[in-house]
């Protein structure tokens, strides 16, 4: 058995130490590393105030911090070395979400907000680490700002110095008329529905000057902060809301960090001379998550006597070698008298050298006397490339006949050929079928902060020849708290068709089939592909649609395009769908619409480490028609990690209005694609998908599609599949 090495978290517990006390040798004594800890408000920093300082690139934090004011629960990536990346949450103590009981209930006040650090040069022995942030980007304000700071180590001391706009400057000592307004003028009324960029009040109001020390200890664990405080709190959300002004007894704060090893820290802190605040966070690293799964050991080169020809037997255990050890299923394996041509979809590799140099050698074992091996790398069957391996060359660098050989010396990738040679076996999948966990969640809602939905999904697909799969899905419901909705209609007087905001009725369904399609898949000329599907699509709808797809192998480039026609699902009825536009509501509330079908499409440039400035990157720009009918562009921009793991953001504005899209203005969301190998102990391409969208809203919304050309097509150029780097 092969056993792949890992990185190991050393886990253990230790009672918070608040003070310390240490006598040690100034002249034998190294002080410990000091690892930058996070803000209350997530993000590397001091206490309140943010520093110039970042984390490794694709370290990833979950954190929360509770005072008796507020409780903010945080997430913050490094998502490059110059880019720091913060969502949070805030829930207000003292206030309710809405005024309306039958609307929220005694649900807290919710503030979702996005902030970025932007990294302007590095630390220099001269000049100090130099960053510009945003705080609470297209929010509803609560906590925007903006602010430049620049940090420079001294031994264990860490200085920062920086001045601060909005929140983080409202205590005015350098600029800003407090008899004015307690936010000096700037405008804190938010454009739309929320949730829009409000460039035109960044970088006004009152201005002041914050900074800090953070102090490493001698005791590696603990750290310790002081911070004077940008902020006087007159105008913080509490304040303006409740007209009972936030105690400020100092502007200065302190704080000490305790690590827990390398993945966690635990924070508590005294502030204004008023509140003691405590956090907590958890924390990894993307780049450093490293695969461990048990697999069979790497088959030993030791070729059988040359023969011109296998018996059926022997080409059939090929077949079964080259399906259940180098990872190729639903192969096929061909033979010219010269050539063994193998086709097959690879399912346990992300490392195609791996599955590659798999198979070489167990073609090579069974002694067939051939010049070149064929691998020709299919999806659902269709071909997407193939790779030459030379056999005179592959058994020189088997047998190391050379210094430093390697299996690319064997090895040519071109584009997919025609397929010679007698079938000699093959070990096709006709049939696949499983069940898989699902977890839905979500956060920051009216009816509840957190809501979830666990069942249980089964899959069925047959394949039809080679271009023609037909495939179901359905839904079992375990458990699920989203009875909490309490409107049927959206309360903030929008009157678009209801594509999404109703969800809560298709969830109502403890049993539910969320696909029966049928699908034809196929390829033309060296670079074109296409698909065509109909039936019930998804939970939603159902309809009929197609793609095609343009994309040259080895480019960063492809270009797709997908029109279909669909009908919305009527939620309680297996396989009913809506015939009515209007549709009535419960309570006498106004009637809401529905689609009763539309045509809905995109073109979509996909484009891999866009300008050569973003290392990867994938982005993706789409333009065309919406499920409400609606009109506009989708910006999706994802990048993956050394571990494989991609974390993506995307946002679609159409033709609407802020008004007449509701609450947000805009649709936009988050998600992390996680590959399964680095969760299984066993070696697998698949992936998992966690999706986070702020707000469900009716606007900017796609049909979801069974299968993708371009994931489909990745070995072209791969990006889903592409191996770990950081072994």
């Amino acid at each position: 058995m092969r056993l792949k090495k890992t990185s190991s978290h050393r886990l253990w517990l230790s009672t918070i130490l608040l003070t310390t006390s240490c006598t040690v040798s100034a002249d034998n004594f190294d002080y410990p590393a000091l690892v930058h800890s996070q803000t209350d408000f997530g993000g590397v920093g001091l206490i309140q105030m943010p520093t110039a300082r970042s984390a490794p690139e694709g370290e990833f934090t979950l954190g929360s911090t509770y005072n008796e004011d507020y409780v903010h629960f945080n997430t913050s990536l490094q998502l490059f070395p110059w880019l720091e990346t913060t969502i949070r949450y805030t829930q207000v103590h003292d206030l309710l979400y809405s005024d309306d009981p039958s609307f929220s209930g005694d649900t807290k006040y919710t503030d979702k907000s996005i902030d970025a650090k932007l990294r302007l040069w590095q630390e220099s022995y001269w000049l100090p680490e130099l960053a510009v942030g945003l705080r609470d980007i297209g929010g509803t304000g609560l906590f925007d700002g903006e602010y430049l700071v620049g940090s420079k180590r001294v031994g264990p001391f860490d200085f920062s110095l920086g001045i601060g706009w909005g929140y983080l400057g409202n205590r005015a000592n350098l600029t800003g008329d407090k008899q004015k307004s307690v936010d000096c003028g700037r405008d804190t009324a938010f454009s739309g529905r929320g949730g829009s960029v409000d460039i035109d009040r960044m970088f006004t109001g009152c201005t002041a000057l914050f900074g800090g020390i953070e102090y490493q200890t001698p005791y590696a664990p603990l750290s310790l902060k002081l911070e004077y405080d940008g902020n006087d709190y007159q105008a913080d959300f509490i304040s303006t809301q409740t007209g009972i002004p936030m105690q400020v007894d100092s502007p200065w704060n302190l704080g000490a960090v305790y690590r827990f090893g390398d993945w966690g820290a635990a924070r508590l802190s005294y502030e204004r001379g008023e509140v003691f605040t405590a956090g907590f966070s958890l924390n990894t690293n993307f780049n450093q998550v490293d695969t461990f799964w048990i697999d069979n050991d790497d088959p030993a080169y030791r070729p059988a006597s040359a023969t011109e020809d296998l018996t059926a037997d022997q080409w059939q255990r090929l077949s079964t070698q080259l399906a259940n050890v180098a990872g190729y299923k639903d192969n096929r394996v061909h033979f010219d008298g010269d050539t063994v041509t193998v086709t097959g979809e690879q399912t346990k590799y992300r490392d195609q050298d791996i599955a590659q140099t798999r198979a070489a050698t167990l073609i090579a074992n069974t002694g067939i006397q051939a010049s070149q091996y064929r691998i020709i790398q299919q999806a659902q069957r269709q071909p997407m490339t193939e790779t030459v391996i030379d056999a005179e060359t592959y058994a020189a660098v088997a047998t190391h006949t050379y210094v430093e050989a390697k299996p690319d010396d064997a090895r040519t990738h071109t584009l997919p050929r025609a397929i010679s040679g007698e079938l000699k076996a093959a070990h096709q999948d006709d049939f696949d079928m499983g069940l898989a966990p699902v977890f839905i969640q979500s956060f920051g809602g009216s009816e509840g902060f957190y809501m979830y939905s666990l069942g249980v999904s089964g899959r069925a697909a047959a394949r039809l020849g080679d271009h023609f799969i037909a495939s179901s899905s359905v839904y079992v419901n375990i458990a699920d708290t989203y009875d909490k909705f309490k409107y049927t209609v959206p309360p903030d007087g929008t009157d678009l068709k209801r594509v999404r905001t109703l969800n809560r009725q298709y969830l109502e369904d403890p049993v539910r089939v969320t696909n029966a399609q049928l699908t034809y898949l196929d390829h033309w000329g060296d670079n074109w592909y296409s698909q065509a599907y109909g039936g019930y699509l998804e939970t939603m709808f159902a309809g009929v649609g197609g793609e095609v797809l343009y994309r040259p192998m080895n480019s960063a480039f492809a270009l797709g395009v997908d029109i279909n026609y669909v009908k919305q699902r009527e939620p309680g009825s297996a396989f009913g769908l809506f015939k009515n536009e209007y549709q009535p509501s419960k309570n006498e509330e106004r009637p809401f619409r529905v689609q009763t079908g539309t045509t809905t499409g995109h073109a979509t440039l996909y484009w891999q480490n866009p300008l050569g400035l973003f290392d990867g990157t994938l982005a993706k720009i789409s333009a065309g028609r919406y499920l409400t009918e609606d009109v506009g562009v989708t910006l999706d921009v994802a990048k993956q990690f050394d571990s494989g793991i991609l974390v993506g953001a995307y946002a679609s504005k159409t033709d609407l209005s802020a008004e007449e899209f509701g609450e947000g203005s805009f649709t936009k969301g988050f998600y992390v694609s996680i590959p399964f190998d680095l969760l299984s102990v066993k070696p697998t391409t698949s992936r998992g998908i966690i999706a986070w969208q702020p707000l469900q809203r009716d606007g900017g919304q796609k049909l979801g599609r069974k299968y993708t050309l371009y994931q489909l097509t990745d070995d072209r150029a791969p990006w889903f599949a592409r191996p770990a780097t950081n072994d």
